[in-house]
C-alpha cells in the first residue's frame, strides 16, 4: 500500500487566507503520516491531511449531523472526522486502494481507534457506513478488455459489445461493420486498444434513470437502496 496516493502539503492550501488565525496551531502533515503508520503500519499516503485541519473546515461549515460531501476520498480522513464529529457523510473514490485503505480506515475508527481528533472529541467509537459499487454498463468491457491476454477473447468481447453495448456516437456502425476483417489483422494490444476506443466513456455505468431497465438486470434490492438514496420511496 506505499504510496497509495500523492497529496499537497496542507500549509499551501490556507497560505493566501486572510484570517489567518482560523487555522493556526493546526497539527502537522507529519504527524498525520504517523497516524497512518500507526493505523495501517505504514505510510500509504504522501502529505495526507491532518486531521484537525479537515475538523476546523468542518466546524466552520456545517452543524451535526448534517452531510459532509468528498468526491476524492483518499485515504478517507474527511470521512473519518466526519465520523467522529456526528456528521453524516458521502465519499466518492474511483481508485482500487478504496479497498485496502479508505473502507479499512473507517472500519477502525467504529472500532474506536484513538489517531487524530480522537482525544479531542472524546471518540468512543461506534457509528456506521454503507460501501455501495455503480451498477456498471460499458465499464464491464473495459474491465474484461483490460485483463483479455488472447486475441480469441478479445474478438468474443468484440461481437458481445457490439450486440450489446454502447458505442461511441463519433464511430458510425458502417464503418465497424467494414472493418472486421481488418480488426482480426491486428495485435493484441492494438485490439484492446481499438475497442476502448469504441466504448461511449459516458456509459460506463447504469444511470439512475435506467435502472428499470430489464437489460441491466438490476435487482429489486439495488433498485429499493438506490431510490431511497434519492430520498423516494
Amino acid at each position: 500500500m506505499k504510496n497509495a496516493g500523492k497529496g499537497k502539503a496542507s500549509s499551501t492550501i490556507w497560505h493566501n487566507i486572510k484570517q489567518s488565525i482560523i487555522w493556526q496551531e493546526l497539527d502537522t502533515n507529519t504527524n498525520a503520516t504517523k497516524d497512518q503508520v500507526e493505523l495501517f503500519g505504514e505510510g500509504v499516503f504522501t502529505n495526507p491531511k491532518p486531521e484537525d485541519l479537515i475538523k476546523r473546515a468542518i466546524e466552520l461549515s456545517t452543524d451535526e449531523n448534517d452531510i459532509v460531501l468528498d468526491f476524492f476520498m483518499g485515504s478517507a480522513t474527511t470521512q473519518a472526522v466526519a465520523m467522529k464529529m456526528g456528521r453524516r457523510f458521502i465519499g466518492l473514490e474511483q481508485m482500487d486502494y478504496i479497498h485496502s485503505v479508505s473502507i479499512p480506515r473507517l472500519q477502525k475508527v467504529i472500532d474506536g481507534e484513538q489517531t487524530g481528533i480522537s482525544s479531542d472529541v472524546n471518540w468512543q467509537g461506534g457509528s456506521s457506513f454503507v460501501y455501495c459499487e455503480l451498477a456498471k454498463s460499458n465499464q464491464t468491457f473495459v474491465d474484461e478488455i483490460t485483463v483479455a491476454t488472447d486475441i480469441a477473447t478479445l474478438e468474443d468481447i468484440y461481437k458481445r459489445m457490439l450486440a450489446t453495448g454502447f458505442i461511441s456516437s463519433k464511430v458510425n456502425p458502417k464503418d465497424i461493420d467494414a472493418s472486421t476483417s481488418e480488426f482480426a489483422e491486428l495485435s493484441l494490444e492494438n485490439q484492446k486498444h481499438l475497442l476502448m476506443e469504441l466504448l461511449d466513456k459516458n456509459l460506463l455505468y447504469v444511470n439512475y434513470c435506467d435502472i428499470d431497465d430489464e437489460e441491466f438486470n438490476i435487482s429489486d434490492d439495488d433498485k429499493a437502496f438506490t431510490r431511497s438514496f434519492y430520498g423516494e420511496v
